[in-house]
């Protein structure tokens, strides 16, 4: 079964938007999510002035590469990010996006989480109609807090919208949640709307995030059960290496590295005939 196969510029961690895009394209994907996390990884930002907006998609247009998701993160139990969040929205909608990303809470560098689902809740219902209005379904992944499918599903929900769904993180459920993807899939395949394939070398809460196959989690099994129900979305490319290696300066080594790493995960989508 033939699906959306993309890569998560975030996999490009402390690389530009064009090596990103170059090394994206070069593996043989023609499409990318593209990440604006404050703080982390901002290849774009709801900030950019319209000539920097025109750069990002003739980069876009020059490496043949067609937007589906952006990832957005911000922390949406806190009322005083929805402003930066809506941005967000509007951002991805202007790139022609269909998806918009986010955690509940803070993706990296949080200090404070408010974990009460009913204020979640009532800020999701904020922002909704927007992502109804620009065509977006907003995705929310498994992630810190709500770190397993029935946590996300419950939220998804408590909203009850047709653009609320999850972003099934097939690594972060292991990493944040102590669960196995093969086996949480069963609690939320239903709600699912979008997947982040990321594998696990390592412990299981070691930072050790490898190419999609490269890895041992069983994301074939996983795979084949969400699509026995039905799913046809996406599935985008999040490798994160290890701590170390996403952490530290980049050096001109590195590039041929995470470019080798994109490689392997298309390889692998096509041994499996999702290309």
């Amino acid at each position: 079964m033939k699906h959306v196969v993309s890569v998560s510029t975030n996999t490009y961690h402390g690389f530009t938007l064009e090596e990103a895009l170059k090394g994206i394209s070069k593996a043989g994907f023609k499409y990318v999510e593209l990440t604006a996390v404050t703080g982390w990884t901002e290849h774009v930002s709801a900030t950019m002035t319209e000539n920097e907006f025109n750069e990002v998609k003739a980069l876009l247009k020059k490496y043949s590469l067609t937007p589906i998701g952006l990832s957005g993160h911000c922390n949406l139990m806190d009322p005083e990010r929805l402003k930066d969040f809506t941005a967000n929205i509007e951002l991805a909608g202007k790139l022609g996006c269909k998806f918009i990303i986010s955690s509940t809470g803070e993706a990296h560098n949080s200090t404070n989480e408010n974990t009460q689902d009913e204020l979640l809740v009532e800020n999701l219902k904020k922002v909704l109609p927007l992502c109804g209005k620009l065509g977006l379904k907003l995705v929310l992944e498994i992630h810190g807090e709500h770190a397993t499918g029935a946590q996300l599903k419950k939220i998804v929900d408590m909203v009850g919208s047709e653009h609320l769904a999850i972003n099934y993180d097939t690594a972060n459920v292991l990493f944040y949640g102590k669960r196995l993807p093969e086996e949480d899939i069963k609690d939320c395949a239903e709600q699912v709307a979008y997947v982040h394939m990321k594998d696990k070398g390592g412990a299981a809460d070691s930072w050790d995030f490898p190419a999609p196959g490269k890895g041992w989690l069983k994301l074939k099994e996983m795979l084949d059960y969400l699509v026995s129900k039905g799913y046809a979305g996406p599935l985008s490319t999040e490798i994160e290496f290890t701590q170390e290696f996403t952490m530290r300066d980049k050096r001109p080594e590195d590039l041929p590295v995470v470019d080798a790493a994109v490689k392997d995960a298309y390889d692998f989508y096509k041994k499996l005939g999702y290309v």
